[in-house]
């Protein structure tokens, strides 16, 4: 069964699709749509900018869309860059302008007040029979030095709860296993294996 993740970013796309094709979906991401109606994320929670993403896809093709809406909380920048995460250093900004705009905010700041957390909101809409939300989160502090050559975003910058390895250093499994995103969609399971049989 086809399933529609609301995204263009490769990185997160290909973490999707481990965590969905086991369920035996085939899972196809924006740049596989030829047609798609304007999708705008200006809302001011991650489940606001989930939602935006999933239902005019959603309706616009008649089948279940998955969307994630995820990013980076930095507890010593008021949460920032928060919803913000993807155009953090500007509206073309690359991982490496992100990544260099949040060392430069926390330049000075010491290793104790760098908390932060890797946050994810998903809905899944199904037209007609409405919607399901998950949020995952995970703890973490931001290095002075990125580590790690996987991943994206801010995984280079951040490390990961008590494993004192960066999101970067992480195998795909574990890093599946222990993020946010992995989290999030491990609630919505129960679901998402009922539409793959044909169940809901």
């Amino acid at each position: 069964m086809n399933l529609v993740v609301a995204t263009a970013n490769v990185g997160k796309l290909r973490e999707f699709r481990r965590m969905l094709e086991p369920l035996g979906f085939e899972v196809l991401g924006l740049a596989d749509l030829a047609d798609r109606p304007e999708i705008r994320e200006d809302g001011d929670t991650f489940l606001d900018n989930a939602r935006a993403k999933a239902w005019p896809l959603a309706r616009s093709l008649g089948g279940p869309v998955l969307a994630d809406d995820s990013g980076l909380v930095v507890d010593a920048l008021g949460g920032a860059p928060g919803v913000r995460s993807a155009r953090y250093a500007g509206p073309d900004a690359t991982d490496s302008d992100n990544n260099r705009k949040l060392l430069a905010e926390l330049a000075g700041v010491p290793a104790e007040r760098r908390t932060a957390a890797f946050v994810c909101a998903l809905v899944l809409a199904v037209p007609g029979l409405g919607e399901v939300a998950a949020e995952g989160r995970v703890e973490g502090r931001i290095l002075d030095r990125p580590r790690g050559e996987g991943g994206f975003g801010y995984d280079p910058l951040f490390l990961v709860g008590d494993l004192e390895r960066t999101a970067a250093e992480l195998d795909p499994d574990t890093k599946n296993r222990v993020s946010h995103r992995g989290r999030a969609l491990r609630l919505l399971l129960p679901v998402l294996r009922d539409l793959g049989r044909g169940a809901l």
